[in-house]
């Protein structure tokens, strides 16, 4: 029906940058508010930052000036700009979008991508 597949993480040394990526696909109507989180091993899944329709947006304290969040509307995309990272970054991060799917615009829906490692470490 509808889905999410990220792509951009892998491991890289402290100080550097990677871009994830978020592509929605299948019965879309219209996308809200997307998103990216991220979970570390034995700790809770965490809000890293938001982007409306409208392009504002909002950061976890711990990424302010290092991190950028955009979208892409003509490619139902997010993406995550993390540069100057650090090993404390280290997490699966995940993409969140609220979709309203065709025929069915009356209603909103949370989707999920499936997560993408980050390892920061040298």
């Amino acid at each position: 029906q509808v889905q999410l597949v990220e792509s951009g993480g892998g491991l890289v040394q402290p100080g550097g940058s990677l871009r994830l990526s978020c592509a929605a696909s299948g019965s879309i109507d219209s996308i809200g508010p997307m998103g990216w989180y991220r979970q570390a091993p034995g700790k809770q899944r965490e809000l890293v930052a938001v982007i409306t329709s409208d392009s504002s947006t909002n950061y976890a304290d711990s990424v302010k000036g290092r991190f950028a969040i955009s979208r892409d509307n003509a490619k139902s995309t997010v993406y995550l700009q993390m540069n100057s990272l650090k090993p404390e970054d280290t997490a699966v991060y995940y993409c969140n979008a609220h979709i309203r799917r065709r025929l069915e615009a009356w209603r909103e829906y949370d989707y999920w991508g499936q997560g993408t490692q980050v390892t920061v470490s040298s």
